[in-house]
C-alpha cells in the first residue's frame, strides 16, 4: 500500500527533477530519471580528459547536473600560449 502511494507521487514528477526523500535515521533517498543515472555512470567510469568523460559531463551540464564551465576572457597572454 505505502509503495503505490509512492509509486503514484514519483510518477508526477518530471524526467529533469531530482526527488529528495528524507528518512528518519538521518538517511536520504532520491530519484532521479534513468536518463541522468546513465550520465552519471558514465562520467564516473571514463578516465579524466578522455573524450567519453568529456561527452557524459556535458550532458550533465546540459541537463542542469553540473554547472557550466566559465568562460575565458579572451586577451593577448591567452592567446599569445599558442604561439
Amino acid at each position: 500500500m505505502i509503495f503505490a502511494h509512492i509509486k503514484k507521487h514519483l510518477d508526477q514528477v518530471n524526467d529533469n527533477e531530482t526527488v529528495y526523500i528524507a528518512r528518519s535515521n538521518n538517511r536520504t533517498v532520491f530519484a532521479i530519471s534513468q536518463e541522468k543515472m546513465d550520465w552519471y555512470e558514465r562520467t564516473l567510469r571514463a578516465k579524466e580528459g578522455a573524450l567519453e568523460y568529456a561527452a557524459a559531463r556535458d550532458q550533465l551540464i546540459k541537463r542542469h547536473v553540473l554547472p557550466d564551465d566559465e568562460i575565458v576572457e579572451s586577451n593577448d597572454h591567452y592567446w599569445d600560449q599558442f604561439k
